[in-house]
């Protein structure tokens, strides 16, 4: 039945197949037809294509009909598949849509699948609505009224913009090795242990370690990370305490960068983070003489996403600390491991965010150009 169809790609539909099939990310269908037209072309016989492509005969028929009758373009997408009326008109999926974007009825915290196909029943003509016509529409727009993210809103005025575009204007500096820009931050790690001793990974088995874990009190991280070279540094703490902060500030000018004439320093608003915290670790003339080699940026107020270390400290969470680790020694063993090889390897924080890219996207945000007359 297939020898009336007969494949002859031109030159320019041999080319673009073969690009097809070269790179990108496309459907497997679509690709497996491109073989199924390249080697119709060549002159392969269709039961040797079924069999090399991995499909069967009545595929290789239909592609080759679907390009005769029609074009390249038919013979690679998709047919139009029959199905069943959909259950929704348009006017009902936007009233299923508001209804899921407004509050929950009394007494629940959220909605359902359940309880919007209930909704719609009382709005709308259908005698019942299944949780699963409801759960596609809902996807295709979108939406999972069950689900909520929590997320800082910052106040956006003038002091945040100021602020954000001070620390952007630091990153996009060029290095300066006699005025370093560094990040600073801190995070809380839980020491968590086993009660059970793990049963340790084998072919075609997982690791498998129980569900229960005994708690060791928790330690802090400071992590520093200089802007314009690939170094970090992670010390760890008992406590967050202004002296401890207070403390490395100091190390940061004497150890890390003795010979910087000042360190510009990106951070938080952390009531800690401040000149007061090293009179409080430090007599004063000591205070004096670390601070005059420090130059304070405070990122905006819900805005520590714009501190770059904020990444590294992910990265860290993520490569060294997503296990469970007891013991404070062994902690300080592994982040050192990592902070040797992360810096051994040059890694680097590619910072994409400049201010000209916020002014564009928070243009709201800045107040409008008076026109001059």
């Amino acid at each position: 039945m297939n020898v009336r169809y007969r494949v002859e790609l031109s030159q320019i539909e041999r080319t673009e197949l073969r690009a097809l099939l070269s790179g990108g990310k496309h459907a497997s269908r679509k690709l497996k037809r491109a073989q199924i037209l390249l080697a119709a072309d060549a002159g392969t016989s269709d039961e040797e294509i079924a069999r090399s492509v991995g499909v069967s005969g009545s595929t290789v028929y239909r592609t080759k009909r679907r390009f005769v009758e029609g074009n390249l373009e038919r013979a690679l997408s998709e047919e139009p598949r029959p199905g069943a009326e959909r259950k929704l008109t348009g006017k009902e999926e936007a009233l299923l849509v508001a209804t899921a974007c407004a509050s929950p009825p009394q007494g629940r915290a959220r909605w359902t699948l359940k309880l919007l196909a209930g909704a719609m029943v009382k709005l709308t003509e259908h005698k019942s609505l299944s949780h699963e016509t409801v759960r596609r529409r809902l996807a295709e727009n979108g939406l999972k009224p069950w689900r909520k993210d929590m997320w800082c809103i910052p106040q956006v005025d003038g002091e945040y913009v100021a602020r954000m575009e001070d620390v952007l204007d630091l990153y996009a500096e060029a290095p300066d090795a006699r005025r370093p820009v560094v990040c600073f931050d801190e995070s809380p790690v839980q020491l968590i242990g086993e009660t059970r001793q793990p049963i340790p990974a084998k072919p075609g088995r997982l690791e498998r370690y129980d569900y229960e874990y005994r708690r060791n009190g928790t330690v802090n991280l400071f992590v520093l990370l200089d802007v314009h070279r690939p170094w970090r540094k992670v010390k760890v703490t008992e406590r967050r305490a202004a002296r401890d902060y207070a403390q490395c500030m100091r190390d940061l000018v004497d150890i890390h960068y003795p010979d910087a004439e000042v360190v510009r320093v990106v951070q938080d608003n952390l009531s800690t983070h401040s000149a007061g915290a090293l009179y409080q670790a430090f007599p004063p003339a000591e205070a004096r003489r670390i601070l005059r080699r420090l130059e304070f940026h405070y990122t905006p107020k819900h805005a520590s996403w714009l501190n770059m270390v904020e990444i590294e400290i992910g990265v860290l969470r993520g490569q060294c600390l997503d296990r469970r680790i007891d013991d404070p020694k062994r902690l300080r063993r592994e982040i050192t491991a990592w902070e040797r090889q992360r810096n051994a390897t040059r890694s680097r924080i590619k910072w994409m965010f400049t201010t000209d890219k916020a002014r564009a996207k928070m243009a709201g945000a800045y107040p409008a150009t008076p026109k001059e007359s």
